[in-house]
């Protein structure tokens, strides 16, 4: 896994120039609105500044987390932006560890690569996530099974 706290640096690596791309709409979309309002109003603004720039755009999209074959939930990601980046938006104070824990589990359930946290805050910050596919299955980690004796109750036990 590797974070770009890169609201100050250049972007290398994956998928660059579209992340490039797709942050410079955030900061249009933030010029135009600034902060205050939900989530909800800039995703779509979102959608349609991304739309209007020639990226393919799906919103809402769910990301399915399984166990063993089987679906145990479903998450929302914000927006997918030619099928190549997820785009995770956020309209609070900061990004807190939490919002990047939930954009690393979206990217760990997809097959997408890259990722962006783009918070609609008083200051506009977003932060970008890049983990391999090839790291995703490496990186399971192992719990020991712990036994625990314990005498079986006998039943004068249960009576007393």
């Amino acid at each position: 896994m590797n974070t770009d706290n890169t609201d100050q640096q250049r972007l290398t690596g994956k998928h660059v120039e579209l992340t490039e791309r797709v942050i410079g709409v955030f900061y249009e979309v933030y010029n135009e609105l600034g902060s205050g309002f939900l989530e909800s109003v800039y995703r779509e603004a979102m959608r349609i500044a991304l739309t209007q720039v020639g990226m393919m755009v799906k919103t809402e999209v769910p990301v399915p987390v399984s166990f063993r074959g089987v679906t145990v939930g479903v998450f929302r990601a914000d927006l997918i932006v030619n099928d190549r980046v997820l785009v995770e938006l956020k309209a609070s104070e900061q990004i807190i560890r939490q919002h990047e824990s939930q954009t690393m589990h979206y990217l760990r359930a997809t097959e997408i690569e890259v990722a962006l946290l783009m918070n609609f805050g008083a200051t506009p910050r977003f932060k970008r996530f890049v983990m391999d596919n090839e790291s995703k299955k490496a990186k399971q980690k192992k719990a020991e099974s712990v036994t625990i004796g314990v005498e079986p109750i006998t039943a004068s036990e249960m009576m007393s």
